[in-house]
Parts: structure tokens; sequence; C-alpha cells
């Protein structure tokens, strides 16, 4: 029942990404495409908007797709939470908690369950397994959201990346 929860987990959550990064990377699903991400982020005071929206529309799509197939699973999982993180940041967070009002309670969720996966694995389930390929744990795991955290961190602190409220503009929800 555990390997059967995990890829259901696995294919929901990394569907759910790789189709919201596919909405931005290709317009696909009514999404706005790169050239329209780019200049929501530019409307939202991130910048060079192109590149940020290259960054996470790529990181959606191809990390959602390695967490669907359970490939490089810790990996993609915690990529994907850095992503969210900054969506939280520079979207979600002046909005408050609930979804309703475009807060930050559905990038929290996947936030939560991603971290679960990072941590519990892939499952029997996954490309992961078939192809043998196991992270020394925990020092690589350790690594990897300290990787990320400074990206965060990073984004955050070189002023590319601010909340809706400090760019001066309303912008509109990218997420």
């Amino acid at each position: 029942m555990v390997t059967a929860g995990l890829l259901v987990l696995r294919l929901v959550l990394g569907l759910t990404l790789a189709a919201h990064g596919a909405q931005k990377l290709f317009g696909w699903f009514e999404g706005p495409g790169l050239a329209g991400f780019a200049t929501n982020l530019e409307d939202l005071g991130v910048r060079p908007g192109r590149i940020w929206a290259v960054v996470s529309a790529v990181v959606e799509f191809g990390g959602g797709l390695l967490v669907a197939l359970g490939l490089l699973t810790p990996v993609a999982a915690l990529f994907l939470v850095g992503d969210l993180l900054i969506a939280i940041l520079t979207v979600h967070l002046t909005r408050g908690f609930w979804n309703h009002n475009g807060g930050f309670e559905f990038p929290l969720v996947l936030i939560g369950g991603f971290i679960g996966i990072s941590l519990i694995g892939p499952g029997s389930f996954s490309l992961d397994r078939v192809i043998r390929l196991s992270l020394p744990e925990p020092a690589t795991w350790l690594a990897i959201v300290i990787v990320v955290l400074l990206g965060v961190v990073a984004a955050a602190a070189s002023g590319r990346v601010q909340t809706a409220s400090q760019s001066g503009q309303p912008g509109q929800p990218v997420r």
C-alpha cells in the first residue's frame, strides 16, 4: 500500500507542477506562454523577467516530470520546493494565507508534499528503483536543501525577487 500511495502522490504532485510549467513554457492549458509569463514577472518587479521565466518554467515542467517518473526524485522535488518558495515570496505572501485571495495556501501544500517525497523517496514504482539510483542519505539531501535555500535567499536578497507590494505594481498572479 505504501508503494501505491507514493506512486499516486508522485503522479499527482509531479504532473500538477509539470502542467503548470507547461502553461508557462509552451502556453498549453490556457497558459501565458514564455513571453506572457516573462511580462507577468516584469510587472511584479522580477528582473530580468525573461531569464527568470525560463528558469521557473523549466524547473516546474522538468522537475514535475522527474518527480512523476520517480527519477532523481529528491533533487527534483527540492528544486520544485525552491521554485514554490520564490512564488510565495513574489506573488502569494502579500495576499494572505487563503488560496481564494491568491494567498500561499496551495503552494504551501505542494511544498509539504514535495518535501515529504524528498525525504521518503520515490517508492518501488519509480525509475530511480529500476536503474538502482540511490543518493547517499542524509548528506545528499541536506546538501541539496542548503543549495536550494541559498538560491532562494540569493534571489530574494539580490532585489530580483520582490513582493508585489514592493514593486509598486499590482501585477497578476502567475501561479
